[in-house]
């Protein structure tokens, strides 16, 4: 017989323990030691993987900023203010879809 996956998101899932209805047998896990622990279908991590590995946030590369002065004009600059907090993030965004639209300078 086929059981049907269910997705749960994290804060479904620690509502779910709470109110003592997770099908996980927390006893057991607390009382596990690694020894224990099945890596078998695990493949083994090298430095080399570890030196190609990129830091992800969302599914999305973390880079490094570069802090910058740019005159922009005053009405573009309030605007993106009045969209509220993060107006800088949302400029960078901007740059990047356009950077990604209009491909990589060499």
């Amino acid at each position: 017989m086929k059981k049907k996956l269910v997705r749960r998101t994290s804060a479904q899932l620690t509502a779910l323990r709470h109110a003592g209805k997770s099908q996980t047998d927390w006893t057991r896990i607390r009382a596990m030691r690694d020894a224990d622990i099945d890596f078998s279908d695990s493949p083994e991590i090298t430095p080399d993987m570890f030196a190609s590995a990129m830091v992800m946030r969302g599914g999305h590369p973390v880079y490094r900023k570069t802090q910058l002065t740019l005159r922009v004009d005053r009405d573009v600059v309030d605007w993106f203010k009045a969209q509220g907090r993060g107006y800088q993030t949302r400029i960078n965004a901007l740059l990047r879809a356009y950077k990604e639209a209009h491909g990589k300078a060499v």
